[in-house]
């Protein structure tokens, strides 16, 4: 019970952040972000932004957010500090393609960690819908809260444990990213 009321906590502090208009931003590829979001009290700031491609196609924008800059990728996903991605992306997508791309990229970053965290994966994974051109999905992770998926606007789904939190990040953070460009940009490089 008392996880679930911090849980919803996080949701409603996060749903209002979204909503507010960003005061500043950084524009990649046609897509911007706000500098800072704020999570649990704090306040993330934009660490880097990388352009995800699939062949010549712009597929996403990519957004790392954490409370002080850093370019140590083990460092972010061991902390149990809050974080945030945000993927501004630049052509629709399908529920399909986006399932399998989160596999693959849980079985190529995660390995053993992904098979301890299934539960959460598949929680994450009944979430996917297709997207379109302009959508946004955040993911959000608050230390005793969990991580919030949040898609244009919208809190879609919390899922506890900083364990689930490093897999996911490790997504965009772990050994074999989307792309070295994505993930070198995301760390501020």
């Amino acid at each position: 019970m008392r996880t679930t009321r911090r849980a919803v906590a996080l949701s409603a502090a996060f749903a209002f952040v979204l909503s507010a208009a960003p005061v500043e931003a950084r524009e990649l590829a046609g897509a911007s972000m706000p500098d800072t979001l704020s999570v649990a009290g704090k306040t993330l700031k934009l660490n880097g932004m990388g352009l995800r491609k699939k062949a010549v196609f712009k597929v996403y924008v990519g957004g790392l957010y954490l409370e002080a800059p850093s370019s140590d990728a083990a460092a972010i996903l061991a902390a149990d500090a809050p974080k945030a991605v945000r993927m501004h992306f630049l052509r629709s997508v399908d529920r399909g393609k986006l399932v399998e791309t989160f596999r693959e990229g849980f079985a190529a970053n995660a390995g053993a960690k992904a098979q301890a965290q299934k539960a959460g994966i598949e929680k994450l994974l009944a979430t996917v819908t297709d997207v379109k051109d302009g959508s946004v999905t955040t993911y959000v992770y608050a230390p005793g809260a969990g991580t919030v998926v949040n898609r244009d606007g919208k809190d879609v789904a919390t899922i506890e444990g900083k364990e689930f939190a490093e897999v996911l990040f490790s997504l965009w953070l772990g050994p074999k990213p989307p792309s070295e460009d994505l993930r070198s940009g995301m760390l501020g490089r």
